[in-house]
C-alpha cells in the first residue's frame, strides 16, 4: 500500500489514535496548523470526496459525528472549532485518502484556511 491512510488503518505507521470504529479513525495530525488539529478519516480507501457514491454520502455524516465527539473530547467544542474537506490538488487535498480536519484550541482566521 502507498497511500499512507490507509498504512495507519493497517497498523504499519503509528499515530496517536483518539477514536476508531468499524468505518472511521481519528488521530492528530503530525503537522498540527491549530493546538487541536484531528484528521478523521474513513478505513476503506475513498482518494477524493468526489469519488463518493450516493450510497456511500452518510459516511460524511457519521464522520461529522465523531469530529463533534473529538471537540467536546478535547475541550474545542465550546469556544468553537472548524471542519475542513479539501477534495483535489486545487482544493488543497496533499494525501488522496478522504479526509477532515478537526481544528480548534485558538481563534482561527476569518479566512477559511
Amino acid at each position: 500500500m502507498e497511500c499512507i491512510f490507509c498504512r495507519i488503518v493497517a497498523g504499519e505507521l503509528p499515530s496517536d489514535t483518539l477514536y476508531q470504529d468499524d468505518e472511521v479513525m481519528a488521530f492528530r495530525d503530525i503537522n498540527p496548523l491549530a493546538p487541536t488539529h484531528v484528521l478523521i478519516i474513513p478505513k476503506r480507501h475513498i482518494a477524493f470526496l468526489s469519488d463518493l457514491s450516493d450510497d456511500e454520502v452518510s459516511l460524511i455524516g457519521r464522520m461529522v459525528g465523531v469530529a463533534n465527539k473529538l471537540a467536546r473530547q478535547e475541550g474545542v467544542a465550546e469556544k468553537g472549532y472548524r471542519l475542513v474537506i479539501g477534495s483535489g490538488e486545487d482544493g488543497g487535498q496533499v494525501v488522496p485518502h478522504l479526509h477532515m480536519h478537526l481544528l480548534g484550541g485558538r481563534r482561527l482566521s476569518d479566512r477559511l484556511c
